[in-house]
């Protein structure tokens, strides 16, 4: 990292109590950040960025009330320019409404094809360049081509997709996808992207033609996907993400050694009640071998800190990688507008956080899984978790929507963020929804 990130200044702080304390920005109204981190007793202060550019999405709807998508993810290519990038939308419009008195989850375009888009930013507005369908090479069995849809793989397992009136249910598809992150790899020039079914990794040509998916060990058990190799690599205990809050970031570190995965929210492991855990599980993956060699977890904010938050609520959206040990990671609430009180991009350090992979995964006699551990038992087991500094607080310059769920960063120094605007389903959006804002760190990051 540049020698100029020392501006940001560590000192000692010690707690009389860690519970209730939070690593969140507590001077908000100066020109620096100061975050406290509760495990380490230290305090860091970082200047803030600023705002330099706000660009906005025109595209034509999809269909009657719903939107065109982007922004559930973002990556510049180091051979771009550095107005120019790559992003994503997720599984495609969808919704829930209520039918004879249960909730079902409704796809108004079922066919809907899950794609890569190029876009640019350029005199306030986002232009997509060129639109990338994903694909396998044969025939998907629910489009009869080779393009994939965005419906469920595994039935019984995943949730089950209906026809937008929510009284038929449509066919699920293997090859489904639910895509919320990308990562490019200037080693053999292919992207990866994190997806929430699986969850699982996904590898694309650069012409969207799917190679391969990594998966849990045990999920590729429940459903043939002959077009598509599914080798079973995460560790099996990611079997029990929650529903839609599966793999939701990837990043790649520039020299195409590391892949690194975050979960969006905590896993039900064992069960629901560790829904309200803080611990979010980062796990590094060796590209030449495709193998785990460490895992990671990640403190999220304490929603005690906040006003009318539940901590099933702060979730992990986007992470960019840029070295082994340095990733920056999008945290999130689900609020918009003036409600929103956590919507920050932090700079993560590895460095001296405790490698978990393989270990408490299983309640032990007397023991806890990772999800169960309170703040004292991550102490008592020397669990230390990556250090976190803020480098972007969009509540202070009014970002006003709530999905950031795309991050990139061009030059060390520019910071984008773009948010996801769900297709406008269920909203009443006048506009398309989406926007993409710049910042200027005064620092380089590298």
């Amino acid at each position: 990292m540049d020698k100029k990130w020392l501006i940001a200044v560590t000192a000692s702080f010690m707690f009389a109590s860690a519970a209730g304390t939070s690593s969140a920005a507590i001077n908000p109204s100066s020109n620096n950040y100061v975050d406290r981190d509760e495990l380490r007793g230290t305090v860091t202060i970082t200047p803030k960025p600023a705002l330099t550019g706000k660009y906005v999405l025109d595209a034509p709807d999809l269909a009657a009330d719903i939107k065109m998508g982007i922004g559930s993810s973002l990556t510049h290519l180091p051979s771009d320019p550095a107005h120019v990038f790559y992003t994503t939308a997720d599984r495609g419009p969808n919704g829930e409404i209520e039918v004879n008195g249960k909730v079902v989850r409704t796809f108004p375009i079922p066919d809907y094809t899950p794609s890569i888009y190029k876009i640019e930013i350029k005199h306030g507005n986002i232009q997509i360049l060129d639109q990338i369908p994903l694909k396998v090479k044969g025939k998907d069995p629910v489009t009869g081509n080779a393009q994939i849809t965005g419906l469920p793989n595994i039935k019984g397992r995943d949730e089950v997709p209906f026809h937008p009136q929510g009284t038929k249910e449509l066919a699920y598809d293997p090859y489904g996808l639910d895509i919320e992150g990308i990562a490019y790899n200037a080693k053999d020039d292919t992207f990866w992207l994190s997806d929430e079914y699986g969850p699982s990794l996904v590898h694309v040509k650069r012409d969207g033609t799917i190679i391969e998916r990594i998966v849990p060990k045990g999920w590729a058990k429940q459903v043939s996907t002959p077009l598509v190799p599914a080798s079973e690599v995460l560790p099996a205990v990611y079997n029990q993400l929650r529903q839609n809050r599966g793999a939701e970031a990837v990043g790649i570190t520039p020299d195409g050694s590391y892949l690194f995965m975050a979960m969006q929210s905590p896993l039900r492991n064992p069960d629901k009640s560790t829904d309200h855990s803080r611990q979010l599980r980062i796990i590094k993956i060796e590209l030449s071998t495709l193998k785990p060699v460490a895992e990671y977890a990640y403190l999220a904010e304490d929603a005690k800190a906040f006003k009318n938050l539940k901590q099933s609520d702060i979730v992990i959206s986007d992470l960019i990688a840029i070295n082994e040990h340095t990733l920056l990671i999008d945290e999130r609430d689900k609020d918009a507008g003036d409600k929103a009180q956590v919507k920050r991009i932090y700079a993560v350090d590895l460095s001296k956080a405790t490698n978990i992979l393989g270990k408490y995964d299983l309640a032990k006699p007397a023991g806890k899984t990772l999800e169960q551990m309170t703040l004292a038992d991550l102490r008592a087991n020397h669990i230390l978790p990556p250090a976190k500094r803020t480098i972007l607080d969009a509540t202070s310059f009014q970002f006003p929507y709530e999905k950031i769920e795309g991050i990139s960063l061009v030059n060390g120094n520019t910071l984008l963020i773009i948010n996801d605007n769900d297709f406008g389903v269920g909203s009443s959006l006048k506009t398309n929804g989406t926007e993409l804002w710049t910042f200027k760190l005064p620092f380089v990051i590298k």
